[in-house]
């Protein structure tokens, strides 16, 4: 093998990383950017929730049309997308022009990853494509986790325009390896006539109307919102004419009946329920350091950081250690799972004197858990893809449930801080109403705000703790599914040898 597919594929890897960085920048950042752009709470909420709306539209029909037009020119131009609307938002105050750049940004996302998958999955020989599942691997572990560290750095250290600034180097590489390592194969306009419009528009409405539903849910008060009705409505009529379609029509964008294979079902259910498992590693630690502590981005970032550099390693070790024979996938996932359910159970016993460096064994643990879990199931995946003309559809599949992954976690997670937030806010002052506190038998404005600061801390740190031991559970349920769905594969240089 050249080394010039090599660098291709880089090329796509770093366009990959950096629409992740895009999304988890631009996230962990949100108020210093709704600072610098003039918008208040309300309105900045929607520059996350339009990003994850368009990205998993984008990955909808990604894959049909980097086959039709071809792959590098396709690469190409999500690249110059991304950069384009990145360049121009912090250039512009207008909302309603913001809101259509970051939806912008979030298609050329969706266009962008599910390309990785397929590039790795059609460059590689078999001795060495476990190592390109490594490469996606890191799209799915090292970028979220590493967003945050850059946040404080941009946003601490030289300005908000920068979180989205940081993008055009990137793309300019990315793009330059791309043009140079991605083979310019002759497209194919013949399928442009059996693009299916109709699922492109049911998925539009379908999958658009469910991420927003579940990011903005929780601020409009739910079922309570004539607009989250409609947003529901709409979700539960498309998505089902959504499958009917898929099945009927000779060129789906997506190809439901690939899922009869376990495996392939198996990862998609694994990675979809990783990637709300990575909230015990990144969102809730950032949570408590930022609500309790009162740290900036700059003062929490290792806790983040600390599961993100180790990747670099543990990937490509995960990938060597697969490539025995004698090693079952399976049990890898059980041994990561396991390390996941350990750190969930340590960080359960948080407390408000925890600082960054209490966290440091239990996010040890999950650096260790993610690759553990990731590498096997892409491995057990991509395994059943014997047909060269099935990658497509089973990148595209694989990567539409990683983008469902985000608006759903988010909406785990606020429904957990609401919920357990709410009973332990207070079961703490209906049983403090019950002693001779001092605070309470003469009370004043200070001690008043010292009580009412207290019980909020206090509370928020209960309600994390559950949080911690929900997202434990979730991790024991995903061991049942284990045991019953996937069946024992080998690496792909053995099942090369053996055909």
């Amino acid at each position: 093998m050249t080394l010039k597919p090599l660098l291709g594929l880089l090329g796509v890897l770093l366009a990959a990383l950096t629409v992740e960085f895009n999304d988890g920048v631009v996230g962990s950042a949100l108020i210093d950017v709704r600072g610098g752009l003039g918008i208040s709470s309300d309105p900045g909420t929607w520059l996350t929730s339009l990003f994850s709306s368009g990205q998993v539209i984008g990955m909808s029909i990604a894959t049909f049309w980097a086959v039709t037009v071809s792959i590098r020119r396709f690469a190409l131009f999500a690249i110059a997308l991304s950069a384009a609307s990145t360049l121009c938002i912090p250039l512009t105050s207008d909302l309603a022009l913001l809101y259509g750049l970051r939806f912008i940004e979030g298609v050329a996302s969706g266009f962008t990853i599910p390309l990785l998958l397929t590039v790795a999955l059609q460059v590689l020989p078999p001795p060495i494509k476990l190592y390109g599942l490594a490469a996606y691997a890191l799209t799915a572990t090292f970028g979220p986790n590493v967003s945050a560290a850059l946040s404080a750095l941009w946003t601490d250290l030289v300005g908000w325009q920068f979180v989205f600034y940081e993008d055009l180097p990137l793309c300019a590489l990315a793009a330059l390896l791309v043009w140079h390592g991605v083979e310019q194969k002759p497209p194919q306009y013949d399928r442009i006539p059996q693009f299916d419009w109709r699922g492109a528009l049911l998925a539009a409405a379908g999958l658009g109307a469910l991420t927003t539903l579940l990011e903005q849910g929780n601020r409009l008060d739910w079922f309570n919102s004539r607009t989250i009705c409609v947003l529901a409505l709409v979700s539960v009529t498309a998505l089902p004419l959504l499958v009917l379609n898929e099945l009927t029509v000779p060129m789906p964008l997506y190809k439901f009946s690939l899922l009869k294979r376990r495996n392939l079902a198996f990862g998609l259910v694994t990675l979809f329920t990783f990637l709300i498992l990575n909230l015990s590693a990144s969102t809730i630690p950032i949570d408590y350091l930022t609500e309790v502590s009162g740290f900036r981005p700059l003062q929490s970032y290792a806790v983040t950081l600390l599961i993100a550099v180790p990747q670099l390693v543990l990937l490509p070790l995960v990938a060597v250690l697969l490539n025995f024979e004698s090693v079952d996938g399976r049990v890898v996932i059980f041994a990561g799972i396991a390390c996941v359910v350990t750190a969930c159970i340590g960080n359960s016993f948080l407390t408000s004197v925890w600082q960054t460096d209490t966290f440091l064994l239990w996010q040890g643990l999950q650096a260790l858990g993610g690759p553990l879990i990731v590498m096997p199931l892409l491995m057990l995946s991509t395994n059943t893809i014997t047909d060269p003309a099935d990658g497509p559809f089973a990148a595209t599949l694989v990567n539409s449930m990683r983008a469902l992954a985000e608006p759903v976690g988010v909406w785990l997670l606020q429904l957990i801080l609401h919920w357990r937030g709410a009973l332990h806010y207070n079961r703490i002052v209906d049983q403090s109403g019950q002693g001779p506190f001092s605070i309470l038998q003469r009370p004043d404005a200070a001690s008043l705000a010292a009580f009412s600061g207290e019980v909020r801390v206090q509370a928020t740190v209960l309600t994390l703790s559950d949080a911690f031991l929900i997202i434990a559970c979730i991790a024991v349920a995903l061991v049942f599914v284990l045991l019953v769905l996937p069946v024992r594969t080998y690496p792909p240089r053995i099942l090369a040898e053996q055909h």
